[in-house]
């Protein structure tokens, strides 16, 4: 694995809140079949509608797993539009440094991410919380 940021290399030895949640109010999943990356990621919302818990599956590389793991942290106690909000500029700047080839983890786990995100919108049939 070839990384720049310390950060990084944090998140692939000590991922957090890698698992999935049994109950989760949205499922969202991303896949590139070129590299073979699949990322899943579950979101479970209170009552004020923030991200209590998330959790992710990563089945993939290495770096997949560390940015799926930063995603979680960055995601956690924020709305879903904070959350949706979250894009590459954010885990460029958290990890210090990220590997051009490997920007393709962090898109497929923003976009599993949001698709979590969308399901729990859609099933609350509201739209917003």
């Amino acid at each position: 694995m070839n990384v720049n940021g310390d950060e990084v290399m944090e998140h692939f030895k000590n991922p957090k809140n890698m698992g999935e949640i049994a109950d989760a109010d949205g499922v969202g999943k991303a896949g590139n079949p070129t590299c073979g990356d699949v990322i899943t990621f579950y979101v479970k919302v209170d009552g004020r509608g923030r991200l209590k818990d998330v959790k992710f599956k990563t089945h993939g590389c290495g770096i997949a797993m560390a940015i799926s793991s930063m995603i979680s942290e960055l995601a956690k106690s924020k709305t879903a539009g904070e959350a949706m909000r979250i894009c590459r500029d954010d885990i460029v700047q958290e990890s210090r440094g990220l590997p051009r080839n490997d920007m393709h983890c962090s898109n497929l786990g923003f976009l599993a991410l949001r698709r979590a995100i969308e399901d729990c919108l859609q099933k609350s049939k509201k739209g917003v919380w």
